[in-house]
């Protein structure tokens, strides 16, 4: 019997790198941007995740910070220098691109910009044809004087603004207070009122981020080039952004992975893996393409080291896991229904301490 064509597919930032590479081009460009991508990252969480907005995904808060990045100078080619000078990858995570790429095919989905894939390709010699990212061309869009000091203003205000709080497990405004609602109805009027009727609305009408339902998209046009099935995927990634593809490869029988993942991710994946060392996903990965499913799962239920010889998971990739973790391995569970608020906690903790307290906070 002919082996399937298992495919890999993982998300960047998180999986394989510690960057939000978003996140630090506003910290670094726009003044109190880190309060300010806050804010909008927190807002982008309301919109996909409680209000639903038509036409919204998670991850478009990419899209909202681009009028900004503009109006304080930002080109092409500064996001290119930036993005290039700040690259801050998971250990081991050429190693494990490299030999997944060895096995089968292999594909990011990001929600990042481009200019950071492009640069990061390079450093990880990975082919940019094989990734989906946000494709940008801020030198495209003109900006009036008048138009950028309204978009100053509005920064100003937003930053001004006290951060919004989001309610565990919030299904409406409701769960808002009162105040909280005023200041999500400020930012519906800043966005889809305002500026929208700005020429720099454009940027907000045609830049169109890969995370929500275009990540899935993406996953769904890589399954059909290789014409294999959604049973044969096998998805890693840590955030909101991720989980349409969780669901989209989890509901075709594929495998699902949630690498130091917060909430949204750990309610969507099949498993949690806990480590800030990307060789455990290779090791995942090795026994999915050869195996399938099912024996990820078996292995997972006996997580220890006699467990990878018994499903001979390569001996180099082993050796060089026990040089890592001379102990025990990095924590690693199937995610259900009785542990997923603990093991949500605990890889939301997990995901700080690699990533750094800020980026760990992001949706």
């Amino acid at each position: 019997m002919k082996q399937a064509k298992r495919i890999f597919i993982t998300d960047c930032e998180g999986p394989i790198t510690k960057n939000d590479n978003a996140f630090e081009l506003v910290s670094h460009f726009i003044p109190e941007g880190e309060k300010f991508f806050t804010q909008i990252s927190r807002y982008d969480d309301v919109l996909a995740d409680i209000v639903r907005r038509e036409g919204y995904k998670a991850g478009d808060t990419l899209k909202l910070v681009v009028p900004f990045l503009k109006a304080y100078g930002v080109n092409n080619k500064k996001m290119s220098d930036f993005s290039s000078q700040n690259t801050s990858i998971i250990p081991n995570a050429r190693d494990l691109l490299q030999f997944v790429k060895a096995g089968m095919p292999s594909f990011i989905v990001s929600t990042s910009y481009e200019h950071y894939i492009r640069a990061l390709c390079s450093v990880l010699r990975f082919p940019f044809e094989n990734t989906y990212c946000t494709r940008l061309n801020i030198d495209a869009y003109p900006l009036s004087t008048g138009e950028r000091e309204e978009l100053m203003q509005f920064r100003r205000e937003i930053c001004e603004m006290p951060l919004l709080e989001i309610p565990e497990e919030a299904t409406s405004l409701q769960a808002f207070s009162e105040k909280e609602r005023q200041t999500i109805g400020r930012l519906d009027e800043i966005f889809w009122e305002r500026i929208r009727q700005m020429k720099a609305g454009a940027m907000l009408r045609e830049v169109n981020p890969i995370g929500g339902f275009e990540k899935a998209n993406s996953v769904m046009d890589v399954v059909k080039k290789i014409r294999a099935d959604l049973s044969d995927v096998m998805y890693v990634g840590d955030s909101i952004t991720d989980v349409q593809c969780f669901r989209l490869v989890k509901d075709g029988g594929g495998l699902t992975v949630s690498f130091n993942g917060n909430a949204y991710a750990v309610r969507a994946a099949s498993i949690a893996l806990l480590s800030n060392n990307a060789l455990v996903v290779a090791i995942i990965a090795d026994v999915f393409n050869r195996l399938g499913i099912d024996a990820v799962f078996h292995l997972i239920s006996n997580w220890r080291y006699e467990a990878l010889e018994k499903f001979e998971v390569s001996p180099n990739l082993q050796t060089k896991l026990r040089t890592v973790f001379t102990d025990e391995l990095p924590r690693a569970s199937e995610i259900t229904a009785s542990n997923m608020k603990e093991l949500s906690r605990e890889s939301g903790a997990f995901r700080k301490l690699v990533r750094g307290e800020k980026v760990g906070k992001l949706g």
